[in-house]
């Protein structure tokens, strides 16, 4: 009987196959906006949360978890306070640390935020599943007055190593406070990584002092090139050690010896007697920024849903439509042997088999759309969408929509058993 069924079903859609290929493109392009959005968001949640991988713990000034992660991480905002220095140096000699990144901020160039730093920031900062940070051109900064640019930076301002450029004072696109008489040089561009290191230029802590050093005046002091390799221009005099130790930092980056300690040493700096801190784990502050954000990412899916919606609903209004079309057809299948109850089946199968290569159809066009938009939506926005097999909540969707399918069948479907054989057979005039 099913083989019946589905003989006859596939036989007269093929007889009806310009209007059967105009509902099946319908559906394919409704199931592969639906699959484009549940794959955009999952990679947007997925590159998100993985903005920062290897980092145990933020300290700062007390804001807020999510504010400290907004400035430290993602360069939005400024600090409320900064760290002093000193304390810093005491947060590097507890025993459960094992390496920690000092973070200055404050300056820019161009729109971008200028990051002070140490080397070790491009040996331990991690993203995505613990990947590091890979140079696409030149080297990390050794000097002072050396920078290291991010990806965009590189491409939106066609910056080039050997390039100089000026930082300004302040994070706005447009300054009247630029630091014009200590330029920097560029000598090392970061690959992609699609987070905010692809828009920040990372400058050494003694640079971020340097410049700020009288502010225009002449620099005086001894000779510090035993620390740094590369010389000042002509045109400036040599810097003090002094005058370049930091005084403050804006936050610090922190690795612990072993995972187990990683609540003790929060617990530990948020209780700090001589200087407020706030330490905060990075995953649990970004997953509550995701929480904020998460009534966007609904409310895609839910267009999505009713775009497939109505294009079952589209589909539905086609089978009514041939309905009458059909009439003598179904009174023939009845005159033949076919019970009302096989009738019905006829109609839903046939809806069934509509949906399924709506379904088949909008999955190729999606990877097909996968495989050509992946590169670009990774290099504007930093979302890397996988070229992998359909996830379990992907294949869940596919088989509500191919429920859905027979549903849509049922209405048609009872119609077609409604319709009596002296009904089909008589001739209207």
């Amino acid at each position: 009987m099913l083989t019946t069924l589905l003989n006859l079903s596939f036989k007269s859609l093929l007889n009806r196959r310009l209007t059967v290929l105009l509902s099946v493109i319908t559906i394919a392009f409704s199931i592969c906006l639906l699959l484009t959005v549940e794959r955009v968001r999952t990679e947007a949640k997925l590159s998100f949360k993985q903005t920062i991988s290897g980092t145990d713990l933020l300290v700062g000034a007390p804001s807020g978890d999510i504010q400290l992660l907004l400035y430290s991480v993602f360069h939005m905002g400024n600090a409320s306070k900064n760290i002093s220095w000193q304390k810093v140096e005491q947060i590097r000699q507890m025993p459960e640390v094992a390496w920690s990144i000092p973070l200055a901020l404050g300056d820019s160039h161009r729109g971008y935020r200028v990051v002070g730093t140490e080397v070790g920031y491009f040996e331990h900062y991690k993203y995505g599943r613990k990947q590091s940070l890979e140079f696409a051109e030149g080297k990390t900064f050794d000097g002072l007055y050396e920078a290291v640019i991010g990806a965009e930076v590189a491409d939106k301002l066609g910056y080039q190593p050997g390039q100089s450029i000026v930082i300004a004072h302040g994070v706005g696109r447009t300054s009247f406070k630029n630091h014009d008489d200590k330029p920097f040089t560029v000598v090392g561009i970061l690959k992609r990584t699609g987070t905010p290191v692809d828009r920040s230029v990372l400058v050494s802590l003694e640079s971020i002092e340097a410049v700020h050093v009288g502010w225009g005046a002449p620099d005086t002091g001894q000779d510090i090139r035993a620390r740094f390799s590369q010389r000042l221009p002509k045109k400036q005099q040599v810097l003090t050690e002094a005058q370049l130790q930091p005084q403050s930092v804006t936050a610090l980056m922190v690795g612990v010896k072993k995972k187990t300690q990683i609540f003790r040493l929060q617990r530990k700096l948020n209780t700090q007697k001589t200087e407020s801190l706030q330490a905060v784990i990075p995953g649990v502050a970004l997953q509550q920024i995701w929480q904020l954000v998460s009534v966007a990412e609904n409310a895609l899916l839910i267009v999505a849903g009713f775009v497939v919606a109505s294009g079952l609903v589209g589909l539905m209004a086609v089978i009514l439509t041939g309905l009458n079309e059909r009439r003598r057809e179904i009174a023939i299948l009845r005159t033949i042997g076919a019970r009302p109850v096989q009738v019905m089946g006829l109609l839903v199968t046939e809806s069934l088999l509509l949906t399924l290569m709506g379904i088949l159809l909008g999955t190729l066009v999606f990877y097909l759309l996968l495989l050509v938009a992946a590169p670009v939506v990774y290099q504007q926005w930093g979302i890397w969408l996988q070229l992998a097999g359909l996830s379990w909540r992907e294949l869940q969707l596919l088989g509500l929509i191919a429920a859905c399918g027979i549903l849509v069948g049922i209405w048609p479907g009872w119609r077609a058993y409604r319709i009596s054989l002296t009904e089909g057979l008589a001739v209207k005039l």
